[in-house]
């Protein structure tokens, strides 16, 4: 008999559960919840436990968690995930009741949103949690869905976009990565596996070509440095640092990123480090940089990337609640992932590129 594997990898025996049709399980008691009570899912929607469930649910997007923060440094944005599902400020917490304020669409009427649980994850190792995620993710997007990992740092883009490269194909999918850091270093502290390695692993194991990596919102003193500058030209990284964004405006930078992240592959994985922004709209996070993105700019790029591009996966990390305190960065990634939802559910509405309600927009005669 095979020995059992460690305990915090160890499935839950359910061979005693009560049977029950695969399906999404609404966790809700009542149609209308305060944010404040029931059990927390993202944004309140249905559980789903297995691929059983995902398929018989026609599961459009899937929530992971991936509830690591080993590699950061500073500790926090394990409890990102949790945070996010959890810390509503907004009274109503029932999908139903969500429509995007820009367009008038509601996505939970056009999307079937559930929410997947949390990867296994080794509390002492970074190293041994990305294989467990690599699975579950992979799981969500073998049945079609469309992964939304809830970080937890920023290691996890080397698992997130491996498994989404295992179903796809290798250099099939490309990445729209909105970050104040570069993350391709080769090494952290010795450690190969960290938040600021997971491209160089991605590049290196073949999963995504560097040419299909197209960077938004890069800012910082110490990286990259001289060599990791010169290895991110040699590799043929498409970088927007601030600095363009600055002397080019972001309108500008942002349709030239479209542009890119089209040029080649057939699919699209975007990245949200939630330090792209300013700390201004992002204090709870282990490395702000000054200065970035304003949440004015972040959030409908978000929507207009998941609207006008072949978007297959997303992710967003480096939360951490902790540093917090006005709930401000939680607010953001939250705005960010409603965002995301509602770009998708515009491109299966087939609606034109960077839409607009005409109502909302002042345009109320067209």
């Amino acid at each position: 008999m095979d020995a059992p594997g460690p305990v915090w990898k160890q499935p839950i025996d359910r061979s005693a559960d009560p049977k029950r049709e695969p399906g999404p399980i609404d966790l809700r008691r009542y149609r209308f919840t305060p944010a404040y009570g029931g059990i927390a899912t993202l944004f309140g929607v249905p559980l789903c436990l297995n691929q059983d469930d995902l398929r018989a649910g026609d599961v459009d997007v899937a929530v992971v968690g991936a509830p690591v923060d080993v590699s950061l440094g500073h500790r926090g944005a394990a409890y990102g995930p949790r945070a996010i599902r959890a810390d509503e400020r907004v009274l109503p917490h029932s999908p139903e009741m969500l429509v995007n304020d820009s367009t008038r669409v509601r996505p939970f009427e056009v999307l079937n949103v559930v929410d997947y649980g949390d990867a296994a994850v080794d509390p002492l190792s970074i190293e041994n949690s990305m294989e467990p995620i690599r699975t579950l993710v992979r799981e969500i997007a073998e049945v079609g869905a469309v992964p939304l990992v809830l970080g937890g740092d920023h290691s996890i883009l080397w698992p997130n976009c491996a498994a989404l490269a295992d179903v796809y194909g290798a250099g099939k999918v490309g990445v729209v990565h909105f970050d104040a850091h570069p993350d391709c270093a080769n090494e952290v502290l010795g450690h190969h596996a960290s938040h600021g390695t997971p491209i160089r692993r991605l590049i290196d194991d073949e999963h995504i070509p560097g040419r299909n990596f197209v960077q938004i919102g890069l800012r910082s003193a110490i990286a990259p440095d001289d060599e990791l500058f010169e290895w991110m030209q040699r590799n043929g990284l498409r970088t927007h640092f601030m600095a363009e964004i600055d002397r080019r405006g972001f309108r500008t930078v942002l349709q030239d990123a479209i542009d890119e992240a089209l040029d080649g592959p057939e699919y699209l994985y975007l990245s949200l480090d939630i330090d792209v922004l300013d700390p201004a709209y992002a204090p709870g996070t282990g490395t702000p940089e000054p200065p970035g993105l304003t949440n004015r700019e972040l959030l409908p790029a978000i929507r207009r990337i998941c609207h006008e591009t072949p978007v297959v996966g997303l992710e967003i990390v480096e939360v951490a609640p902790h540093l917090d305190p006005g709930y401000t960065t939680t607010m953001n990634a939250r705005r960010a992932i409603f965002e995301a939802l509602t770009g998708l559910a515009m491109r299966r509405l087939d609606l034109p590129a960077d839409y607009i309600h005409p109502a909302v927009a002042g345009r109320a005669e067209d």
